[in-house]
C-alpha cells in the first residue's frame, strides 16, 4: 500500500518539476529571442531557477521514503 502512494507521489513529483523546468525554459528562451543582447543577464538567473526545481525534486526522492515509513 505505501509502496503505491510513494510511486504516486514521486510520479507527480516528477511530472510537475518538468513542467515548471519547461516553463522556467520558456520565459528565458522568449526573453532571449526579443532581446538578443540581454541573453548574459537572462541566463544565469534561469540555471539558478532550474537548479532550485531540481533540488526540489531530488529532495522529494531521497526524503519522500523516509517519511512513508
Amino acid at each position: 500500500m505505501t509502496g503505491n502512494i510513494l510511486g504516486i507521489g514521486l510520479g507527480l513529483a516528477g511530472c510537475g518539476c518538468g513542467i515548471g523546468m519547461g516553463l522556467i525554459g520558456m520565459g528565458a528562451l522568449g526573453g532571449m529571442a526579443r532581446q538578443p543582447e540581454a541573453i548574459g543577464r537572462l541566463q544565469t538567473p534561469m540555471l539558478i531557477a532550474l537548479a532550485f526545481v531540481e533540488l526540489v525534486f531530488l529532495l522529494s526522492v531521497f526524503v519522500a521514503p523516509f517519511l512513508i515509513h
